[in-house]
């Protein structure tokens, strides 16, 4: 696990009793204490590069994305749902999403409200993780991974005449989807594509046969060994409609500089969840979480469908559990958007960051450090 960058204030507090029971006045240890959180504070500013983005709601997994020359993210909302913290992700119960908008990185941010309930998607049962959308004609996209009333993960879609929304769900999630972080890239040639996938609480690895597996005690039973190639993120091109998948699934192989599948044990470099896609001179970059090891990874190729050569990290470890991403550029200048737990330090109550991303001339990408060095 990463070493934690951030002082609790707790630790602080409990200095201070130490204090008072030598016999120091309470006037005096007051304004100890008062000094010692001010100084814990500035510090823990001072150790992370990007401020929040959202401080009134906590946010995660920003999906950002270029609509009518205004920058538009579209994240999950955490929330304190009481739900104990499990392995398969429970305690990450979020229920509803927000829209938010800027006209500059750096600019006021604009909350456009609740954008979809779950309580307004038929299908839906619990859970509304990671979200995307995409833009076609007239009609923008909301794609949003939900449990069913079986708890099982699919992915849905909801239709707005606006980029903020609100959003009308479709009765039904999209026929044969599964597990969750769908991700929508539009090729240059006006095709669109979905990614999605996540192993562990995101219960791809229950879809190995094809069928789902209801019978698993942990997230783990159904990964492979790890001398074995690790889950692939899928992929499947969209209808005209945009409201199902053209095809079937695929799944995407992630090789290394050798030509050879990412193997499961390769926790440094293997996918575990959101998938996102963007396009530089004419190469696919296919970026991801590696999950326990907290990187965001990428890997290039020259076609939607992959495969994918591993070629680094562009997102070191953040504070908190979870590294969720999406790239964009927008007036010119490419970003990553993030998120950690600087707000709160609890690892299922985020909040969404963007830092400047470069690409070198060898088409690299730079390493982002989301704390100052």
């Amino acid at each position: 696990m990463k070493k934690k960058h951030v002082i609790k204030a707790t630790s602080v507090l409990f200095a201070g009793m130490l204090v008072v029971s030598c016999g120091e006045a309470p006037q005096k240890k007051q304004k100890t204490e008062d000094k010692q959180v001010e100084e814990t504070q500035q510090k823990k500013e001072s150790e992370f590069r990007n401020k929040p983005l959202v401080t009134d709601i906590y946010t995660a997994d920003p999906s950002a994305h270029v609509f009518e020359n205004r920058l538009y993210v579209y994240p999950s909302h955490d929330v304190d749902a009481g739900v104990k913290e499990d392995d398969f992700g429970g305690h990450f119960d979020m229920r509803d999403y927000h829209v938010f908008s800027m006209d500059s990185v750096g600019g006021k941010v604009t909350d456009h409200g609740v954008a979809l309930s779950v309580d307004d998607v038929p299908w839906a049962a619990r859970q509304l993780w990671a979200p995307d959308a995409a833009k076609k004609g007239d009609s923008y996209y909301l794609y949003f991974p939900a449990k069913d009333k079986d708890g099982v993960f699919h992915i849905g879609v909801a239709v707005a005449s606006r980029p903020e929304g609100p959003f009308k769900a479709e009765k039904l999630p999209i026929k044969g989807s599964l597990s969750i972080d769908p991700a929508v890239f539009k090729d240059d040639d006006g095709a669109y594509y979905m990614y999605l996938g996540g192993i562990w609480g995101g219960q791809l690895q229950n879809w190995r046969t094809g069928e789902y597996d209801h019978h698993t005690k942990t997230p783990y039973d159904n990964e492979p060994a790890d001398d074995e190639p690790a889950i692939g993120p899928r992929v499947a091109r969209m209808s005209d409609d945009m409201l199902q998948f053209d095809e079937k699934l695929k799944e995407i192989r992630i090789l290394d500089k050798e030509g050879n599948p990412i193997l499961a044990g390769d926790h440094d470099r293997r996918f575990f969840e959101a998938a996102w896609v963007h396009k530089y001179k004419g190469k696919y970059y296919f970026s991801y979480s590696t999950g326990d090891t907290h990187y965001i990874a990428y890997a290039t190729g020259d076609s939607p469908y992959g495969p994918f050569t591993y070629q680094g990290n562009i997102l070191n470890p953040v504070e908190g559990w979870t590294n969720h991403h999406s790239i964009v550029e927008f007036n010119g200048q490419w970003y990553i958007f993030y998120h950690d737990t600087e707000l709160s330090g609890k690892t299922h109550l985020r909040n969404i960051k963007v830092s400047p991303l470069k690409h070198r001339e060898d088409g690299t990408i730079e390493t982002i450090s989301t704390v100052t060095e």
